[in-house]
């Protein structure tokens, strides 16, 4: 029987962890390896519970407020807290030229197609 997230985070206490087996619930797969876990799942158990309200709350703050019963300062500064304990991906745009010349590299248009769209 699977344990609760809440245990794994109690023993762990916010210590790192690596997960080096995963088994499929529903079968009998398992998959070994070093796997870390996903940024929010670092989170203590607090600070996953209040960001799981605030995606409840559809991210307003008011709403925070009068479920914990806080100030909108307080909610602002555990949000700001929360953040920056979790990384953010750098999302890098591409220019059209890029994507139609990574396409053509990877196979997905022939060149006939590339040129057409590369003239327009």
């Amino acid at each position: 029987m699977a344990k609760d997230w809440n245990e794994l985070t109690r023993i762990t206490q916010g210590k790192p962890i690596i997960i080096e087996r995963i088994r499929l619930v529903d079968s009998d797969i398992a998959i070994e390896g070093s796997f870390s876990l996903p940024p929010l799942a670092n989170l203590s158990t607090d600070d996953q519970v209040f960001v799981m309200a605030f995606m409840r709350c559809d991210g307003s703050i008011k709403d925070m407020e009068k479920m914990f019963g806080i100030s909108y300062p307080t909610v602002k500064n555990r949000i700001s807290r929360i953040a920056r304990q979790l990384e953010f991906v750098e999302i890098v745009s591409i220019s059209s030229e890029e994507e139609v010349i990574g396409e053509l590299e990877r196979g997905d248009i022939t060149a006939e197609e590339a040129i057409r769209r590369l003239s327009k």
